[in-house]
């Protein structure tokens, strides 16, 4: 018995860490993923959206927390019960979002690994049996190390998982795994190759035959059927091949203009997904960045999902020499986590990604 507790404590202990890690790294993202979560479409608790950064950063520190916790051996009682409460609530989310299929992606390890609904939900469950081997061997559950050695790793993991959570928010994630980081070509990565799969649906055709109602399936024709149309469903039986970046785009009000920009050798992009809450007491420095950057022979654009009345008031407040275009709100979320933040390309490619608090390492 002791055997397993010890291994489960070792995997449960690691796992927490680890995926609290990932999160911890881009709480940002994280915060995102819990908006979705509080939407009216999915568990329709909009008033807790406002606070989604809050309860992000404390979610991934205490599951960071936890982990060493558990590893050390403090407080086992405490430790245990907190995972067992954190792994049912967990458990809940990916069976809700599997289940009801409102969620594709739990973000339970951030961009890092992409599971689907009933993945996380298989992972949960199996997580939620080793939390129950510890809960009904706690009293195996022994410091490995005295009292005062255990108590300061203790409060030096939690001190160092705030600190971490703090730094990357006023700047940028340390490690990042999505499709725009620095050394990734954008056109690159929107696009599809030849020979890549394509998506499989299947079409749900009712319809009256002889007064009685029957369902037909096709691959979408209509189907050859003598009777009386009633309606017509579809699910997706494989997505196929998804291009790394979707939804990207920088447009003017009548024209597309992402393959001409991406086709620059010297671009800077200022992203800001919304102009309404974008950090205003960085826009005198960001002006004075992207004169810099003009004169040097830079073509400087804004990227965002604001209206016009937003672009203009912006633009004119604070002076700005360059134009805000058009791109999708969570495209721009996903391209750098900061608003506003700047990227340098060459032909597509980000040479350098910067958050607001950082313009000045601007490499012009």
């Amino acid at each position: 018995m002791k055997i397993i507790i010890h291994i489960s404590r070792f995997l449960v202990g690691a796992l927490f860490i680890f995926s609290g890690f990932i999160k911890l790294n881009d709480p940002l993202g994280f915060s995102y993923k819990l908006e979705e979560f509080f939407s009216t479409d999915v568990l329709n608790i909009p008033f807790l959206q406002p606070y989604a950064l809050l309860i992000a950063v404390f979610v991934v520190v205490f599951e960071v927390v936890l982990g060493v916790f558990l590893l050390i051996g403090y407080k086992p009682k405490f430790t245990v019960w907190s995972l067992l409460i954190m792994i049912v609530f967990f458990t809940f989310l990916t069976f809700y979002a599997w289940y009801f299929d409102k969620v594709k992606d739990c973000g339970c390890f951030g961009d890092f690994l992409k599971l689907k609904p009933v993945e996380s939900f298989i992972k949960d469950v199996i997580l939620l049996v080793f939390i129950l081997i510890l809960f009904f061997g706690m009293k195996h559950i022994k410091p490995l190390f005295g009292k005062l050695v255990t108590t300061i790793l203790a409060l030096l993991g939690f001190i160092l998982s705030l600190w971490f959570a703090y730094h990357v928010l006023m700047h940028l994630p340390l490690i990042d795994f999505r499709a725009y980081k620095v050394g990734n070509n954008i056109k690159d990565g929107m696009s599809v190759p030849e020979n890549a799969a394509k998506p499989i649906q299947e079409f749900y055709w009712k319809f009256n035959i002889d007064g009685k109602e029957e369902i037909i399936t096709t691959n979408g024709s209509y189907p050859d059927v003598k009777g009386d149309y009633v309606s017509v469903e579809s699910k997706i039986i494989d997505e196929g091949y998804q291009p790394p970046i979707l939804d990207f785009s920088i447009e003017s009000d009548d024209e597309d203009l992402t393959d001409y920009f991406l086709s620059e050798d010297k671009l800077i992009m200022v992203v800001s997904y919304s102009l309404e809450h974008i950090d205003r007491s960085s826009l005198n420095a960001l002006k004075k960045v992207t004169d810099e950057a003009i004169k040097k022979g830079y073509t400087v654009i804004g990227l965002t999902a604001s209206g016009a009345d937003a672009k203009r008031n912006i633009k004119e407040s604070y002076h700005l020499d360059f134009d805000f275009y058009l791109c999708d709100e969570k495209a721009l979320k996903t391209v750098v986590r900061a608003n506003p933040g700047i990227l340098k390309l060459n032909k597509g490619t980000v040479i350098q990604k910067l958050h607001y608090n950082d313009m000045d390492d601007l490499e012009l």
